[in-house]
């Protein structure tokens, strides 16, 4: 008796240890969120940091592997690369969105307000814009080698928006309003473990997704490379038209 079933994709060995990963961290973190300190002067609104900057870098996270995908596609031709990049921006699409809805959330806690066109909020937004605009190209150029080469070389220069996203608080000096960067010492106590596991999470999370974004079109790959091997032999099987 012959096993027929189909060979498991790549990305599928790794889906079981991702989620597995995630999981753990996941429940640690939100157990370390909800024993937390509550901050002196914002009180509980503050525990969105929890969330809003380890979106950040998974956002960051995404982007960069966007870029590193479309890399090595285009030295080496390989469509896994292509895969990995696709993947990796919507990923990095999802968690960016996640820090603009939780970003207004914080603010309206404590500035009063849902936006301001702070440096840090305009660049982000715009980062934003620029992987939403890599994935609407990969919609409209699905199935092209050249629309795929196109989308690598945007995702390699869209990269650059990410240092002046985190560098934007020191760029622009004392026009922005949104708090510094996180250095050593700057979380009070009790706060660095929740926000260590909410990093750890995002990134789990995001590698995730990652692996099962890839597996679907790994076997969406594989499906259209038997739909193609099967079509002679279906044109055979009905034989050759009748000519009169």
């Amino acid at each position: 008796m012959t096993n027929d079933a189909p060979a498991p994709s790549r990305a599928a060995r790794w889906r079981r240890p991702t989620l597995l990963l995630a999981l753990a961290l996941v429940v640690g973190w939100a157990f370390a969120v909800l024993t937390a300190p509550e901050d002196s002067m914002q009180g509980v609104i503050q525990k969105i940091l929890y969330v809003h900057v380890p979106c950040a870098f998974a956002a960051y996270a995404g982007f960069g592997l966007t870029a590193l995908g479309g890399a090595l596609y285009l030295w080496r031709g390989d469509e896994r690369y292509d895969r990995l990049g696709r993947a990796a921006a919507e990923a990095g699409v999802l968690f960016c969105t996640l820090v603009i809805v939780t970003g207004p959330i914080w603010a309206k806690g404590t500035w009063g307000r849902w936006w301001s066109w702070d440096p840090r909020l305009t660049v982000t937004l715009l980062l934003w814009f620029i992987y939403l605009a890599y994935l609407l190209i990969r919609g409209f150029t699905e199935g092209s080698e050249r629309g795929a080469r196109f989308a690598a070389v945007y995702g390699i220069a869209g990269l650059a928006a990410v240092p002046l996203n985190y560098f934007a608080i020191e760029l622009f000096g004392g026009r922005a309003i949104h708090p510094e960067n996180l250095q050593r010492g700057s979380l009070g106590e009790g706060m660095g473990l929740p926000f260590a596991l909410g990093v750890l999470a995002g990134l789990a999370v995001f590698a995730h997704l990652v692996v099962r974004r890839v597996e679907i079109e790994e076997l969406r790959s594989r499906a259209q490379d038997d739909e193609a091997e099967a079509a002679p032999e279906r044109r055979l099987e009905g034989g050759a038209p009748w000519r009169t």
